[in-house]
């Protein structure tokens, strides 16, 4: 009889690949937390080590910059952002690079989930109203701030959790992770100009379908002090302070505001994306404390396929991103890293964000610019996004193995 942490499982992972569970209206974090229950109902994981599996400075540290961009948006600093980018609209390549850079800068610094809920509005209704096709810009959006925010510990959320399981150095990790982001980043828009060359214009849309919806209006004073403090958090990320404590005492100091009510900054705070992890937690323990994934990287391994070695790292998390999502992978794959190797953890943060490109379901980031285009009556098939998600992909990977293999003078296993 199979083991029931394992069945639990792989129903848990099958379900947050697919996104639904068919007959029940579950989304990705209903079913992540039905997994966790189902753990902990079941005896499988009893209530005290459900809550010791959970990682708490990374939710801290994630709850921490969601408080933070959540004050930016409620300043209306990322709608001022990327309406000022519009002044390009008259040169589409130009305005493609210029909204890409801002997505990847943006998405390093504040997490690029929260940078696609906040650009993608703007750019449909400015790009619709100037009879521009829409694609190529909202697919280099979604690419751009992937691949930015792979420079950074608090890009992403896998990269939050890599930064704080393996006790990263902020600085280190940027040092390392930035320059083959950058390269990422010329290839995606090379490739984009290219896929899309001679199709940035479209058919003129009805103004009914591009009336200007209510966004917070751009307020100097809030904004600035919400600069402010990512100048100091940032800083503070450079220092021994926990990461964790630095987040929470920026979070406080932000809540403390005679303008902005505490609840509306709250309600901003994903909270979906907070459960998803702290059920994930719960899941994989369930597994790991019954050694499954243990014994499949033995099995893997008698093959001559190791996840020391940073070739066969890259391949697997690229692979298992695309399965279930970059951060169900990254939680999996952290277990078997050596901490005292930190370029493990590095090419871990570089494959797994590099490769949520590839398909939709690759990263949170791709269903967040697909939703929101879908409210300006905009489709992104999924054979559109693997049209240009793939080849950025695999160019990006190819700077990931060029950069270990002439860098670092490392060698592909066999």
């Amino acid at each position: 009889m199979p083991d029931l942490a394992l069945v639990i499982f792989i129903i848990t992972y099958l379900g947050v690949a697919i996104g639904r569970i068919p007959g029940l209206m579950l989304d990705r974090t209903g079913i992540a937390l039905l997994g966790a229950i189902a753990m902990i109902a079941s005896g499988t994981v009893p209530l005290t080590e459900a809550m010791a599996a959970i990682d708490l400075p990374t939710i801290i540290l994630l709850y921490g910059l969601m408080v933070l961009s959540a004050r930016l948006r409620l300043g209306g600093f990322y709608t001022w952002v990327a309406g000022r980018t519009t002044r390009f609209l008259d040169q589409p390549r130009l305005f493609l690079l210029t909204s890409m850079l801002l997505a990847g800068l943006l998405s390093a610094l504040l997490a690029n989930d929260i940078v696609c809920l906040a650009f993608t509005p703007v750019l449909c209704l400015a790009l619709l109203k100037k009879g521009l096709n829409p694609l190529p810009f909202l697919l280099g959006l979604a690419a751009a701030s992937n691949i930015g925010s792979a420079a950074t510990i608090i890009g992403n959320p896998q990269n939050m959790l890599i930064g704080q399981v393996g006790h990263l150095h902020f600085g280190s990790f940027l040092l390392w992770c930035t320059p083959p982001a950058l390269l990422a980043m010329g290839g995606a828009y090379g490739i984009l100009c290219r896929t899309y060359r001679g199709c940035f214009a479209a058919p003129s849309i009805p103004q009914t379908l591009v009336q200007t919806p209510e966004w917070p209006e751009f307020d100097r004073l809030q904004s600035a002090k919400g600069l402010i403090a990512m100048l100091v958090l940032i800083t503070l990320f450079f220092t021994p302070i926990p990461r964790e404590l630095s987040a929470i005492t920026v979070a406080g100091i932000l809540l403390c505001s005679r303008k902005m009510h505490s609840r509306q900054i709250m309600e901003l705070v994903d909270w979906h994306l907070l459960t998803l992890f702290c059920a994930l937690f719960i899941v994989v323990h369930g597994i790991t404390s019954r050694n499954v994934p243990g014994l499949i990287m033995e099995a893997m391994a008698a093959h001559g396929l190791t996840i020391t070695n940073l070739f066969a790292l890259t391949g697997i998390s690229t692979i298992l991103s695309n399965l279930v999502s970059n951060v169900p992978a990254a939680m999996l794959l952290v277990r078997f890293l050596n901490p005292e190797v930190p370029q493990q953890w590095y090419v871990l943060a570089l494959s797994s964000t590099f490769a949520g490109n590839l398909v939709i379901i690759g990263s949170i980031a791709n269903l967040i610019v697909i939703e929101q285009a879908k409210k300006f009556h905009i489709e992104i098939s999924f054979k559109e996004h693997a049209r240009v998600g793939i080849p950025i992909t695999l160019f990006s990977l190819l700077v990931l193995v060029l950069l270990l293999y002439f860098r670092h003078g490392l060698l592909p296993p066999g």
